[in-house]
C-alpha cells in the first residue's frame, strides 16, 4: 500500500495579528480533517512564513508553534514581498514533505478545495491549481482589471491559468525542480507552469476577507501585473521594435511629401502641426525608453545574483531540540 504523503501548507504572512488568531486554527482543522480522510501523513504541518511584519505577527506565530504541534513557522530577515515569502516558504519545506499547498492566511480561498487538490495527486497529479470559478465577491473595477490581466498576460505569451493566483499543491518532485530557477525577479504564477508535470485545475468559490485589511491595493496589483509581464515576456520590446518600424514608414512618407510639397511651392508656415508632431513624438520615445529601461533594469538585478531571501529562524530547530 502507497504510503501517505507528508502535507506542508504553506502560509506567507505580512502584517497579519488581526487575521491570524481567527484562520489558524482553520487550517489545524482542515488537517486533521484530511488526516481523518486517511489522505495525508500525521507529520503535515502549517508553516506560517513571516514576511518581515512590522506588527506581532512572528510573535503569533511563535506562540502556535509553542502551542499547537501542527504549526511551524518561518521568519524572513525583512520584508521581501509576498512572491518572495512564499517562494522562501516552498524552498524551506520542499525535503520536509511530500506536498505542499500554499494559499493567503486572510481566510478568503477556500480551504476545502484542499481535499480536491490532495485527492487529485493521489490520482497522479504533481500541479494543481485552485480557480476562482466566479468573481461575485469583487467589486467591478477589480473584477474587469483582474480578467484583463489574466488575457492580457495570455496576449504576451505566458503561461498563466485564468483566475488562479497562488492557491495551488505542487509535489516535491515538482520543488525540486522548481529550485533550478535562479532568477530574482519571480512571478510564481507564470513560472510554475514553466517546470510542466502533469496538472489540473479545482475550481472553488472566494470569500470576504475574514479580518484586517487588505495588503494589495491597486497600486501594488499593478506592480504585480507589469512585474509578471516583464519578467515572463519579452512581446512589449518585439511591439516596440514594430511600431519604431510602422512609425519610421509613416515619417518616410511624410518626409517625401514635404520635399514634393516644397517643390511645387505649396508649403504653408503650420505651427500647430510642428509641434503636435514633435510632442507625439517625444512621448512616445519616453515611453519605449521607459519599457527599455524596464528590462534592462531586471537584467541589471539578475546580474548581481542577490538572495531572494534571507531566513533569520525558524521553529523547526527549536521544535526539534525542545
Amino acid at each position: 500500500m502507497k504510503e501517505l504523503p507528508v502535507l506542508y501548507i504553506v502560509i506567507p504572512c505580512y502584517n497579519e495579528q488581526q487575521v491570524l488568531p481567527v484562520t489558524a486554527p482553520m487550517f489545524f482543522a482542515k488537517l486533521r480533517g484530511l488526516m481523518a480522510q486517511g489522505l495525508i501523513a500525521p507529520q503535515s504541518r502549517a508553516v506560517f512564513v513571516n514576511d518581515g511584519s512590522k506588527d506581532g505577527t512572528w510573535a503569533i506565530i511563535q506562540d502556535l508553534a509553542a502551542r499547537e504541534e501542527l504549526a511551524e513557522g518561518v521568519c524572513l530577515s525583512r520584508n521581501r514581498g509576498h512572491q518572495n515569502a512564499l517562494l522562501g516558504g516552498l524552498l524551506t519545506v520542499k525535503d520536509r514533505c511530500d506536498i505542499t499547498i500554499s494559499i493567503d492566511c486572510d481566510g478568503q480561498d477556500d480551504l476545502n478545495a484542499m481535499d480536491e487538490m490532495v485527492k487529485a495527486y493521489h490520482d497522479g497529479c504533481e500541479v494543481v491549481y485552485g480557480v476562482r470559478s466566479k468573481r461575485t465577491t469583487d467589486t467591478f473595477f477589480k473584477r474587469f482589471t483582474a480578467e484583463s490581466f489574466y488575457k492580457l498576460m495570455n496576449w504576451m505569451g505566458a503561461q498563466v491559468v485564468f483566475n488562479h493566483a497562488d492557491y495551488r499543491l505542487l509535489s516535491s518532485r515538482v520543488l525540486n525542480e522548481f529550485a533550478n530557477f535562479k532568477e530574482v525577479n519571480i512571478f510564481l504564477r507564470g513560472m510554475v507552469p514553466l517546470v510542466g508535470f502533469k496538472s489540473t485545475s479545482v475550481y472553488y468559490e472566494r470569500a470576504e476577507r475574514l479580518a484586517g485589511e487588505s495588503h494589495y491595493p491597486l497600486k501594488k496589483m499593478l506592480a504585480l501585473a507589469f512585474d509578471g509581464i516583464t519578467s515572463l515576456s519579452v512581446k512589449p520590446i518585439r511591439m516596440i521594435t514594430g511600431f519604431g518600424m510602422l512609425v519610421s514608414c509613416i515619417s518616410f512618407i511624410g518626409v517625401i511629401w514635404a520635399v514634393a510639397a516644397a517643390l511645387l511651392g505649396h508649403t504653408v508656415a503650420g505651427w500647430a502641426s510642428t509641434i503636435c508632431i514633435v510632442c507625439f513624438m517625444g512621448g512616445i520615445q519616453l515611453l519605449c525608453l521607459g519599457v527599455i529601461g524596464e528590462y534592462i533594469g531586471k537584467i541589471y538585478m539578475e546580474t548581481k545574483a542577490r538572495p531572494r531571501f534571507i531566513i533569520s529562524e525558524t521553529t523547526f530547530e527549536e521544535k526539534a531540540h525542545g
